[in-house]
């Protein structure tokens, strides 16, 4: 391994781990130290061939940043011990209440260590909590919108593939105007569980409580997965004291490899903080992007 390369472990190998393993190769400064996986001794994908395999991040040594591809109600705990032993994290937590609390819990861990965490980097939240930042100094009086949808929502539907009784588990958000949604989650059930139980189970989740949710029983999930998501983001609001100063942006994307993309932008971002956790709204831009701040300077501004 080039020690010139920043040293970057996937812990994780889910949905956004397969993507992330892309990510890193096609960075021009960045190398894989390896994967951390619960099971390293038994059969891979073929794409990992030739990759260090193992079980814990400790059998990863000269590893600088870990990138947490892992459900997002374990990375507090992972990402604690992973930061203790001096060594970067990047994740995309993705429960927008518990956001703050995170940065709190994590901030000293990371100070105490010299590392440095970057949570919720994803594009929502993530790129897209640093557009509504923009948003919001371009027009300071205003209101706006977040649309997510309609697609795949890897969080929840994580969560509902926790719930006791379901073998498999695809939730999609469908956006229902001024950023309000409603979700459609399909279950395949496991020999002999209730429908019913899981169908409650849901509806209390905190990932579902608070939308409009219908829950549908299906024989087999995989036929139903497309991994496109998006966004419509629009404000209407006022500079200075002028009205009607309108803005939109609009992506269709597919979720796990953008959200990726993003936490291996971070991973670059880090080494450049000073040691704590941030939020992606808390980092220069430039920071996030290979090369010197003075190539980036000449070529965008």
């Amino acid at each position: 391994m080039s020690s010139e390369k920043l040293q970057v472990a996937i812990v994780g190998y889910g949905n956004v781990g397969k993507y992330a393993l892309e990510a890193v190769a096609a960075a021009p400064d960045m190398e894989l130290t390896g994967v951390v996986r619960r099971n390293p001794s038994g059969p891979q994908p073929p794409e990992l061939a030739g990759v260090k395999v193992v079980s814990s991040i400790q059998e990863l040594p000269g590893t600088q940043v870990a990138l947490l591809c892992v459900p997002t109600r374990s990375v507090p705990e992972q990402a604690a011990q992973i930061l203790a032993q001096g060594i970067n994290t990047v994740d995309s937590f993705d429960v927008h209440t518990e956001i703050l609390g995170l940065r709190q819990k994590l901030n000293p861990v990371a100070q105490q260590s010299g590392a440095v965490a970057i949570i919720s980097a994803g594009w929502d939240p993530g790129t897209d909590s640093m557009l509504r930042g923009m948003l919001e100094f371009m027009a300071p009086k205003g209101i706006t919108y977040t649309n997510f949808g309609p697609g795949m929502s890897m969080g929840h539907t994580v969560a509902v593939k926790a719930i006791p009784g379901v073998k498999n588990a695809l939730s999609i958000t469908i956006p229902a105007g001024m950023g309000t949604h409603k979700r459609a989650v399909y279950v395949e059930l496991e020999p002999g569980a209730s429908f019913e139980a899981v169908r409650e189970a849901i509806l209390k989740d905190p990932y579902f409580v608070h939308d409009e949710t219908k829950v549908t029983q299906v024989e087999d999930v995989d036929q139903l997965i497309d991994r496109g998501h998006g966004v419509l983001m629009e404000r209407k609001g006022v500079s200075g004291a002028t009205d009607n100063q309108i803005f939109k942006f609009d992506m269709r994307i597919n979720n796990p490899a953008l959200t990726s993309q993003v936490m291996v932008a971070a991973a670059r971002a880090s080494v450049r903080q000073q040691p704590g956790c941030y939020t992606m709204i808390e980092i220069p831009v430039v920071d996030y992007l290979p090369g010197t701040r003075e190539d980036w300077v000449r070529r965008l501004v």
